[in-house]
């Protein structure tokens, strides 16, 4: 991988998909025994400091994942420059992340299913207005977005 490969996962609240796939990346990397910087946030601001939705973190665990210990943050500009990947759940995510993306930055920006071929310029549906059903689908969706984003970041390296 290049040097200081670091991902940033950003949903709207960062409470349902964006810890759902910070999870998922992380299982993935574990089971591969690398280590990168991964995070989570939003883009709004109304969750900041609260654990993922309860929905969401009864997913991850019934997948072997504990999030109970994450807590909601807002991205921040800085973010541009402490990540070389930052990935959104969906287009206004992106939207919102390319006008906050200071000139210059090094962040590259994309969406998560836009790394599997059969799914690009798919969203991850939003979960959080129906029920634990829609959790397992976003779960599905950040286990093979993750799975295909680590691939390539291996890939790159080789």
């Amino acid at each position: 991988m290049p040097p200081h490969t670091a991902i940033l996962f950003v949903c709207l609240g960062n409470i349902c998909r964006s810890p759902l796939a910070e999870a998922a990346f992380r299982a993935h990397l574990q089971a591969a025994s690398l280590a990168l910087e991964v995070d989570s946030a939003g883009t709004g601001d109304w969750h900041i400091g609260k654990p993922p939705d309860h929905r969401a973190q009864a997913v991850a665990l019934r997948h072997g994942v504990d999030i109970s210990g994450y807590r909601a943050r807002q991205v921040q500009r800085a973010d541009f420059a402490r990540y070389s990947h930052i990935v959104a759940m969906d287009h206004s995510n992106l939207a919102a992340l390319q006008a906050l993306k200071p000139e210059g930055a090094r962040a590259e920006l994309s969406l998560l299913l836009d790394h599997l071929d059969a799914r690009r310029g798919e969203a991850v549906a939003d979960p959080y207005f129906g029920d634990a059903r829609g959790f397992e689908i976003t779960w599905q969706d950040v286990w093979a977005g993750t799975a295909a984003l680590l691939q390539r970041l291996t890939q790159v390296s080789a």
